[in-house]
């Protein structure tokens, strides 16, 4: 059974059935060890067997009233039953040893449930901490409907060494994709340093070099106080950051400035249900921040393009390209990228939120669930203009498929 916690808003697994199992069990071996005394050869006693049970019901995850349980249902196997040669003074080590283990195994039980709701409650503050961080994004800004995704390396960590954002400004839309070197929480710290700096930056200056300067001096500020207290996981000297900015303005003119990322993919919506996806050579990018030189922030080359009606951009980190199934073959993005897009087209429009969900379950299922680093993607779609059929203009032509290697 799964239902969604209204403190977290995430989906939780109820274990039913392990309580349903701890509730049977003590019935279940207690017919078992009768069953089998009634077996064995006379003068074998089995009956001590029934020790176990209430050590089994607390090592399925029962609570004290199902341990409780399990020590009461072993009492009536121990009375002397006809044919046995027994007493009740031949049984009392036995009962004894049932007891004993009762009432260890409430104490262990009783612990056992208060820990798992006290990392139950650290488990919900972490949730908030991580969505604080990295905040769901808007369903649109700026004419663009939005969708991103995260996958962590770390096991339980919803937020790891990836990060975005995506703001509606004075200047446009305008996003970041960023990977920071390793992976997992200890990376976090510079997630948060670079999108303060992002979230501030983008509504100040007039164009994206000036937000990268920001965020390459934030950079450089979280380094060298990191550097003064305890190390982390990375050297200081050694840590950068690859970094995809992105701006969409109202008519739809597209500027990206690169430093050390993937080129994102162009998305096209054709006739029908048909969508493809086609990657943007956007020439060498610059060094990632941290190893950008003072000529590099100075006047950084941009890509500029158009992002049409009907259009996306699919930006991903470089943990996508590097997932591997297990006999190390690559993720085939590309050929992922299409099938997803196709999947997502809803009455001839992407839905953004469905591609991200469809390419992340091809993509688990290719790694098997295993990924070596973290996954972060981020698209941005521009709806085409709703206009009544009798005003359309002639349809423009398509752009034309461009086979991934």
């Amino acid at each position: 059974m799964i239902r969604t916690s209204r403190k977290t808003g995430t989906r939780e697994r109820t274990p039913l059935l392990g309580q349903a199992a701890a509730f049977a069990l003590p019935g279940v071996w207690s017919a078992a060890v009768l069953g089998l005394q009634l077996l064995v050869p006379a003068g074998v006693d089995v009956l001590p067997l029934l020790v176990a049970t209430p050590a089994i019901v607390c090592a399925v995850g029962g609570r004290r009233r199902h341990v409780v349980l399990g020590g009461l249902g072993t009492l009536p196997a121990l009375i002397p039953h006809s044919g046995d040669g027994g007493s009740l003074g031949a049984r009392a080590g036995t009962l004894l040893a049932v007891l004993v283990v009762t009432v260890m195994g409430c104490l262990i039980s009783g612990r056992r449930h208060r820990l798992l709701r006290e990392l139950e409650r650290i488990r919900h503050i972490a949730v908030a901490a991580q969505q604080t961080l990295l905040r769901p994004l808007p369903r649109t800004v700026g004419g663009l409907t939005v969708a991103g995704d995260c996958l962590s390396a770390s096991r339980g960590a919803q937020v790891g060494g990836d990060l975005y954002e995506v703001l509606g400004t004075p200047h446009g839309v305008r996003a970041v994709l960023g990977d920071v070197r390793g992976h997992g929480v200890s990376a976090i710290g510079t997630v948060a340093a670079l999108l303060g700096s992002f979230r501030e930056a983008a509504h100040d200056e007039p164009d994206l070099a000036g937000v990268l300067r920001r965020m390459d001096r934030a950079l450089h500020r979280h380094l060298q106080g990191r550097g003064q207290g305890e190390c982390g996981a990375v050297p200081v000297e050694e840590e950068f950051v690859t970094v995809l900015l992105v701006q969409v303005r109202a008519d739809g003119c597209l500027t990206l400035l690169n430093c050390g990322h993937p080129w994102p993919y162009r998305i096209t919506v054709g006739p029908g249900a048909d969508a493809w996806a086609t990657p943007i050579a956007g020439g060498d990018p610059l060094p990632p921040l941290g190893l950008l030189g003072p000529s590099d922030c100075a006047s950084p080359p941009v890509h500029r393009s158009r992002l049409l009606p009907g259009q996306a951009l699919f930006a991903h980190t470089d943990g996508a390209e590097d997932a591997r199934d297990p006999s190390g073959a690559f993720f085939p993005l590309g050929e992922a990228l299409d099938r997803a897009a196709r999947a997502a087209v809803r009455g001839g429009s992407l839905s953004p939120a469905a591609l991200a969900e469809t390419f992340r379950a091809l993509l688990l299922r290719h790694a098997r669930g295993r990924l070596a680093d973290d996954v972060a993607t981020l698209t941005l779609y521009r709806e085409r203009p709703r206009i009544p059929a009798a005003s359309c203009p002639p349809p423009a032509a398509e752009p034309d498929r461009v086979p991934h290697a």
